[in-house]
């Protein structure tokens, strides 16, 4: 088994499947009139074609269920044991893309009819329980009760699908980082010897590229919360089935933080907006331009520049995140230094020059 030719293919595969997908949502959602007027929180300035998150959710779940429909055929891995795994493995799965079919329709719904934060919050966190207790997507922590990890992991994938739903404010923005995010992630599951987390990864990875063809700027279709929401989730998914610590790694306790490394600055984006409309007395729910991005655009950055920034930003904590894997506890204390002075950097970046829109 070439496990590289495997991946490649994993990952072009679903590319094209995502590119084809999302051409034919374009087309439809035109036609249907599912599309998304300019307002105050939104830079566009034309009428966009909404529903990419149809076909990143799709051309996700079309993978997985064929490869639980191959796995299930007779004699599928008689001589190979990751298929074996695999195969014990295939109802959590399931649950997995019936939790993620469940905030695919909110997200759907919320595009369509604008519901109350209340509803979505309830159900991102049922949804995110039902993984967690169902599907054994848990943080363990070194805690034996499965109920208190199932709760706290249900946090951490609430906080992941909004921490990319705000994101996705700018052309680009949320798929993008999502892509690199996933990327680093597929690494250090590859590296911990997980070949289907490994795999999975590089299908989603393939799904959000093949979206960001047409959603990188100028954007000629959004993915709505219908794709941030199914895009955090998956994301939140990757994070909590992927091993950082091994056994016998005492001295290497620090590498369970490595999602907070790698989503350190989608983290960042989601914590200081959400002061900003709290210390203004606002909902930290209710979209304006006070993003991150917004806050560079407003620094006279182009959309372009803005979105390669956040990109450039989130891989270079990001590997970061991959280096604690390969060294000791004194190099890994200067990796999460590294992002420290990265956001560091961002936050003076952001917080100086002119305000290219107040001058106006």
């Amino acid at each position: 088994m070439n496990l590289p030719v495997i991946y490649l293919a994993a990952f072009l595969a679903a590319f094209i499947v995502s590119v084809i997908l999302t051409g034919v949502v374009k087309k439809a959602a035109v036609r249907i009139n599912f599309v998304a007027h300019p307002k105050a929180d939104r830079f566009h300035k034309s009428i966009i074609p909404l529903g990419g998150g149809i076909a990143i959710f799709a051309t996700v779940a079309l993978f997985c269920i064929a490869a639980i429909v191959l796995v299930k055929m007779p004699s599928a891995y008689t001589n190979n044991i990751h298929l074996k795994n695999f195969a014990g493995k295939t109802n959590e799965l399931l649950i997995i893309i019936a939790c993620s079919a469940v905030l695919f329709g909110l997200g759907l719904w919320d595009d369509i009819k604008n519901l109350s934060p209340g509803v979505k919050l309830f159900v991102q966190f049922a949804a995110a329980l039902a993984a967690a207790y169902f599907a054994d997507v848990r943080v363990e922590l070194f805690i034996e009760s499965k109920i208190i990890t199932s709760i706290l992991s249900a946090f951490w994938v609430v906080l992941i699908i909004n921490v990319f739903n705000f994101l996705d404010n700018m052309d680009g923005a949320s798929a993008g980082i999502a892509l690199i995010a996933t990327i680093i992630l597929f690494f250090a599951a590859a590296m911990s010897g997980q070949f289907f987390v490994s795999g999975f990864a590089l299908v989603f990875a393939g799904a959000t590229a093949g979206f960001l063809v047409f959603n990188f700027f100028p954007a000629s279709i959004f993915m709505g919360d219908a794709g941030s929401l199914v895009i955090g989730f998956f994301v939140a998914m990757i994070t909590l089935r992927t091993t950082y610590y091994q056994s016998g790694q005492t001295d290497k306790w620090y590498i369970v933080l490595m999602p907070l490394i790698i989503m350190a600055l989608p983290l960042y984006d989601f914590i200081t907006v959400t002061a900003l409309r709290i210390r203004q007395g606002k909902s930290p729910f209710v979209g304006d331009t006070q993003h991150f991005s917004h806050r560079l655009k407003k620094r006279g950055l182009t959309e372009v520049q803005t979105v390669l920034t956040l990109y450039l930003a989130t891989l270079a904590t990001g590997l970061g995140a991959i280096i604690l894997k390969i060294i000791n506890s004194v190099f890994g204390l200067l990796a999460f230094i590294q992002v420290i002075l990265v956001l560091a950097i961002i936050a003076i970046l952001e917080s100086t020059g002119k305000d290219i829109e107040k001058q106006q």
